[in-house]
């Protein structure tokens, strides 16, 4: 009897081992499920409660990616699926017979899915991650023109800095820095293919996340010439103000400021979450060689010019460049700055980043950075190299005074009056009083 009283004790004591163990994993709840697409791949996000084991399935005719979460919870009427968008046209979820969620992602062709588990940080609780790649490798359209071949345009690689999950510094008003950074960079990119010789290529131009060495990796596929990264700075003192310019550091930071920021800026791969399982991958493209001098050299000749244009249409933080240890500007072999535009942090300055015409004005004054290093140091075998063509337009801005009108700025400025309605999109002669005009010049 004793035997058969100690036996049912230990029975007793497992079943309700089990039955607290299959509760705590019935607790894992799903809070949210958010969407990026980007031009390559798509994200799916799944925001967690705790820490959750999941299983990935592959499933074909019609292709499908499917992710059972042990003992996941969703309420259908608190958490919104979202809509479709990249790789996938649909998500469903389902309850398993052993108690696990089953999301199921029905996608438009095969993929390669990757998954992981990213734990909570400031911004985020527990994330489950998958990544969705197109299973057939496609070759990236390069649109330059060989190096050895005579008049190829000089490519300028911009990088809208942070994007999709990673929303970058937060203003005072709810201003994401992920959102006006894009606004300049594609300012930038507008004014860069005006130019005769130079073409744009936009890292990212949409809200989604990318690596930090994904973006290197991209602008070197593009052979790109000169590699921008912009940015808004952020600090707890909100009376900062200004803009500053950054070049890699092979040493230490030029200040205690400046290495606080590059930390910052390079814990986006930590935010936006990159999995570890190719990690190999990425040291492979981010710890190069960085014994060349000839990119550093250059990145400060540019980052120069940049900043003197900059000081033009606003303040500087500092007037001279400062240096730090970015990952997104570890390339040897392309000169490579980052620009913060402006503080976010500061209330004022927060609300000229929101305004399209200050964002103008800063997409001008680093193209006129850009034209007056390149004009300088025109990259061997390009059109700008033979010297034929016309020189760059540099652009400044004017301020519309009660009095002016189109044709007397025009005549002011010795530019035609079709050539100042094309540049800034008139499409007639009506103009306003504080209106912001942004005027090409020849040097």
């Amino acid at each position: 009897m004793g035997f058969i009283r100690v036996a049912y004790k230990l029975m007793v004591v497992v079943l309700l081992g089990l039955f607290w163990a299959s509760q705590t994993v019935a607790t894992v709840n799903i809070q949210g499920v958010r969407l990026w697409a980007a031009p390559d791949n798509t994200r799916v996000v799944l925001d967690l409660d705790r820490s959750a084991a999941h299983d990935l399935m592959i499933l074909e005719s019609p292709n499908r990616v499917v992710i059972d979460i042990a003992g996941g919870a969703l309420n259908k009427d608190r958490v919104m699926l979202p809509a479709a968008q990249g790789f996938v046209v649909n998500i469903r979820t389902g309850r398993q017979k052993d108690g696990s969620l089953r999301v199921v992602l029905d996608v438009s062709e095969k993929v390669r899915p990757k998954s992981f588990l990213l734990k909570p940080n400031e911004q985020y609780g527990y994330r489950l991650v998958i990544d969705l790649v197109a299973a057939k490798k496609q070759n990236p359209v390069r649109q330059f023109r060989a190096a050895n071949l005579p008049g190829r345009d000089v490519v300028i690689a911009i990088d809208a800095g942070h994007g999709g999950e990673d929303p970058g510094a937060l203003g005072r008003r709810g201003t994401r820095e992920k959102d006006v950074v894009l606004q300049i960079a594609r300012r930038l990119a507008k004014k860069v293919e005006r130019q005769p010789g130079m073409r744009a290529f936009m890292v990212r131009d949409g809200d989604y996340f990318l690596p930090l060495a994904r973006r290197m990796e991209m602008a070197r596929e593009q052979r790109a010439d000169l590699f921008i990264s912009i940015h808004a700075d952020s600090f707890p003192n909100r009376k900062a103000r200004g803009a500053s310019v950054y070049v890699l550091s092979e040493k230490g930071a030029s200040d205690e400021a400046a290495r606080r920021l590059a930390e910052r800026e390079n814990a986006s791969d930590l935010i936006g979450g990159v999995s570890l399982a190719d990690k190999d991958d990425v040291l492979a493209s981010v710890l190069l060689d960085l014994s060349q001098s000839y990119a550093i050299s250059a990145s400060m000749n540019v980052a120069d010019s940049v900043l003197k244009q900059l000081g033009a249409v606003g303040a500087v933080h500092k007037p001279k460049i400062l240096q730090a240890n970015f990952l997104v500007l570890k390339s040897p072999d392309i000169p490579s700055i980052l620009v913060e535009t402006a503080f976010i942090s500061n209330p004022q300055e927060e609300k000229k980043l929101r305004d399209r015409a200050h964002q103008d004005q800063l997409a001008g004054a680093i193209l006129n950075g850009l034209a007056v290093y390149l004009q300088a140091n025109p990259p061997a075998g390009t059109l700008l190299a033979r010297g034929d063509l016309p020189n760059p337009q540099l652009e400044t801005a004017h301020v519309i005074q009660r009095g002016d009108t189109l044709s007397g700025i025009a005549s002011h400025y010795r530019v035609s009056l079709r050539m100042l309605r094309e540049y800034n999109s008139l499409r007639g002669d009506r103009i306003m009083v504080g209106q912001v005009l942004q005027i090409p010049i020849r040097y």
